[in-house]
């Protein structure tokens, strides 16, 4: 059960005089059940909250109370103070301000030094350490596209370096391994793509505004479909990469070589991404099995000796 959601409904109900439920399960992207069961959480938490049937029925507070402020933890108010902050970060906008601003004022005094440390233990920074300046931008830009459902248009630079121009009905953010992306319904592809904002250049917001259409989380089942496609290969690297090759594989995939070198099972898709990553560590890293990826291996290195050559 989220927390930041359960947050969120009280913040609805206290800001509305009724809600239906399936409004806040479409609201939340969760089954009636779910929000129901949110629901009684509030109730239990000590928010009285009744259902009123029939026609223009929902879920609504009882008239005249007033919220307890000891009803969240200094857990509970930590824990959405940290996301709320880690956001507002990258993508700026008014609704995360007053978001934040609502949190804080949960926070009885008497408790307000406890919970500032819980905060400050830990630290959630999604700003790259070198990248594209103009990302923040191109967030607001989006966000701004996606609640007035306004067509986005933009130069995008797919696979092998080609260009092309696109026109996107936008509609969701997507921040995944620190990168941010875009899904959106292509016009060009007349189906949904997934947009790395990273390749995107001259991103405009048209006038044009279109009817949302029903769309599915981009990386729904994504995990799995990775896992049926990876294989583990064998590769020998140099401690001095070891630090890095940590980031794709556990500490439990290495067995010692010597004194400065690993053997590594390290897990592998034959894709450019993949071969892109074993040529990063350079000669440091050797494969040494399966074969047919050990001489693509040796192929590329001789194409990259033959560049120097010439």
């Amino acid at each position: 059960m989220k927390v930041d959601r359960l947050v969120s409904i009280i913040m609805i109900l206290l800001d509305k005089k009724r809600i239906g439920a399936q409004e806040l399960a479409d609201m939340f992207e969760v089954s009636l059940r779910t929000i129901y069961r949110d629901i009684d959480a509030i109730n239990m938490a000590g928010i009285p909250v009744r259902g009123a049937p029939g026609v223009g029925g929902g879920f609504e507070i009882m008239e005249g109370y007033k919220i307890d402020k000891k009803v969240f933890s200094a857990a509970d108010l930590s824990a959405l103070l940290m996301g709320l902050a880690s956001l507002s970060n990258m993508v700026r906008g008014d609704e995360l301000v007053h978001a934040l601003a609502k949190v804080k004022s949960f926070i009885p005094a008497d408790r307000a030094k406890e919970i500032e440390l819980k905060v400050n233990q830990i630290c959630i920074d999604l700003s790259p350490w070198m990248g594209k300046s103009d990302i923040q931008p191109y967030l607001e830009k989006i966000k701004a596209a996606m609640q007035e459902s306004k067509l986005l248009s933009f130069d995008y630079i797919a696979h092998h370096g080609n260009k092309t121009v696109r026109s996107v009905e936008p509609y969701q953010l997507v921040l995944k391994s620190s990168h941010w992306y875009l899904q959106g319904y292509c016009h060009a592809r007349n189906d949904f793509r997934l947009f790395r904002l990273s390749r995107m250049s001259n991103l405009q917001m048209q006038d044009e505004i279109f009817t949302p259409r029903d769309y599915e989380k981009p990386f729904i089942g994504f995990a799995e479909i990775l896992e049926t496609m990876q294989t583990e290969i064998k590769i020998r690297i140099h401690k001095s990469v070891m630090d890095r090759v940590l980031d794709f594989c556990t500490y439990e995939h290495f067995s010692p070589d010597g004194d400065a070198y690993y053997i590594v099972s390290f897990p592998f898709i034959e894709n450019e991404y993949y071969y892109n990553i074993l040529m990063s560590f350079g000669d440091k890293c050797e494969c040494l099995e399966p074969l047919h990826i050990r001489e693509e291996m040796k192929r590329r290195v001789h194409d990259i000796a033959a560049l120097y050559e010439n």
